[in-house]
Parts: C-alpha cells; structure tokens; sequence
C-alpha cells in the first residue's frame, strides 16, 4: 500500500532550485515550506496516488509542504470528479477536507479542490455549511463559501451561489471579491438576467476588477 511518505519522497525527487526559487517568491506569506516540485509534475504525481487511501491522504494536508498539501487536495479532487463516485464516497472525500479547513492556507489549494469535493458533496444537501464560513472571519474560509459554488452553479443551480455573493459583495480582501467576480460569471452563463440584476444591485459595492470578472460571460 502506498503511503504519505512515498509522496513525499517522490516530489523531492523531482525537486528543482529553480522551481524553488519561482514557488518560494509566489508563496510570499503563506506559512507553508517549498520543495521546489513544477506544478504540472505536482498534479501528475497526484494523479498517480489518486487511489491513496484517504487516512493518507489526510497525513499530506497535515505535512507542512506546499506541494505536499497540494497533492492531497489534488487526490480528493480527482477522486471526486469520478462520476458513479456514491453518495458516501462524497462524504468521506467531504470530510477529510472540512476536517483540514484550517490547512488550507494558500488560496490554490481551495480553488483547486473546493468546487468538486465540498460544492459536488453539497448539491442535494443544505448549503448551510457554505453559509457559515461566508460568515468567517478568515478570508480563506470566506473565499472557500464563494468557490465550493462553482460546480453547484454549473449545474444550473445559482441561488445559493447569489445569496453568498450577496453578503460578501462589498468584502475588501482581495482573496474574497476575485471569486465573487468568478461565481457571477459563472451565474452569467446559466442566467444572464439574474447576474446582471445582482450587480445591478450590488455592483456599486464591489470592486471594479470583480465587476470587470462578472460581466466576462
């Protein structure tokens, strides 16, 4: 059985200066270390474990490696687009993702896995989860209501996705406002009307590069 380890031994073969150098400047104040692994050979190496067994997985989110968390969300995401995957096998993948929340500290790692493993898992389920961290103090866990909708929208359900944008339109961070722009885009291309209502509405209260992102559909 493959375990953590053999990841993590394999990304630091595939380490390189280079990609150290160029991961380590694009991680400037995230509390996380660098191998140094090309992203392309990051999702390739995931790929390759997808069958990890998910206490595995969970021992990659609670390594402090960058590329190592990246490859255990990047295992649950993958598993998570297969499409007889069961209504339990979406809640484990669930699970092990909202137990890890608070490891999710680079804003790719939510929008590399959120959309699939907890908007996919929430689709025919109450959406109050989402609700709760667009109510969160932490913009990583408010980024993470507006992204885990993007799947659920592209399946024509754009409610819920709204009423989040609603009460995160006028939020300043930056990690906040860019997904709200995404999520009305992507309301956009199922309803139009409704997403161009919605900035009528809010609009004033976003920023200009948001509203430059929600009428890109």
């Amino acid at each position: 059985m493959r375990t953590a380890t053999d990841v993590v031994d394999e990304l630091r073969r595939h380490a390189d200066q280079r990609e150290h150098a160029k991961t380590t400047r694009r991680m400037v104040g995230v509390p996380l270390s660098v191998v140094g692994v090309r992203m392309g050979t990051v999702f390739a190496v995931a790929k390759e474990h997808r069958a990890l067994p998910l206490s595995e997985v969970a021992a990659l989110l609670e390594r402090d490696e960058y590329e190592s968390r990246m490859v255990g969300v990047s295992v649950l995401d993958f598993r998570a687009r297969a499409p007889r995957l069961d209504d339990d096998g979406r809640q484990a993948l669930y699970d092990v993702w909202m137990d890890h929340l608070d490891r999710m500290v680079a804003w790719d790692l939510i929008d590399r896995s959120a959309p699939r493993v907890v908007g996919l898992h929430l689709r025919h389920r109450s959406r109050a989860p989402l609700f709760t961290l667009a109510a969160s103090p932490d913009p990583l866990h408010r980024r993470t209501a507006v992204v885990a909708t993007f799947a659920i929208v592209r399946l024509g359900d754009v409610d819920d996705a709204l009423a989040i944008c609603a009460l995160l339109a006028a939020d300043r961070d930056p990690l906040v406002q860019s997904p709200v722009g995404t999520a009305l885009r992507e309301v956009g291309r199922i309803d139009a009307a409704r997403r161009d209502a919605f900035l009528a509405a809010h609009g004033p209260s976003m920023s200009a590069a948001a509203r430059r992102v929600a009428l890109t559909a």
